[in-house]
């Protein structure tokens, strides 16, 4: 132990003075010299790097894996004759930014034996110019509620069970001008079941 922490009363000397002046004054943050080499090892880059690359692997071929898209008048699904569509309306709304979306309400009900769990429908727009009617291909949503707006969900969120009956809307962005303005042909061209 040094002589001034047995005796606090004794003052230091000159010499020990200096010393202890030139503790205070060195600078206690001062920026210490970086040892080269000290970040992260290049190996570490390199399997970051490899992460990265098979992340947006992934996700690219992920995003190739939708169901291929449906062209012309398809065929009616197998299972479609054990979900009748009943009582169909149609309605339009104009939004604040002028456009115009137009809607097809109805019941679907699932007269067969499996649970449902997706439709595909193409609906035929119709003209009475003799030329091809615009087909849209679409999934069918249900109606989840009505108040205080429609909201709909897919039919994944809620099967339709043997027996059910639910509502349906179809939601429209753009129909043809040429449209004849009587109730399109809806058919169901893809059915998942489970």
């Amino acid at each position: 132990m040094s002589d001034l922490e047995n005796n606090p009363e004794q003052k230091p000397s000159g010499a020990q003075r200096g010393e202890t002046s030139a503790k205070l004054q060195a600078p206690v943050f001062s920026p210490q010299e970086t040892e080269k080499g000290q970040g992260m090892p290049l190996s570490a880059w390199l399997i970051a790097g490899a992460v990265v690359l098979v992340v947006l692997a992934g996700l690219v071929i992920a995003g190739r894996r939708k169901s291929p898209e449906i062209k012309g008048i398809q065929p009616s699904a197998a299972y479609a004759a054990s979900l009748p569509l009943a009582n169909l309306e149609m309605s339009e709304s104009t939004s604040l930014s002028g456009g115009k979306s137009t809607f097809i309400d109805g019941r679907i009900r699932n007269t067969g034996t499996s649970t449902v769990v997706g439709i595909v429908v193409q609906v035929l727009f119709r003209n009475e110019e003799q030329m091809p009617p615009q087909i849209e291909t679409l999934p069918l949503t249900l109606i989840r509620t009505r108040e205080p707006y429609v909201d709909t969900q897919a039919v994944s969120a809620a099967p339709l069970r043997p027996g059910d009956d639910r509502e349906f809307r179809l939601i429209f962005e753009s129909i043809p001008a040429n449209w004849n303005m009587q109730m399109p042909e809806i058919h169901i061209v893809r059915v998942e079941t489970k």
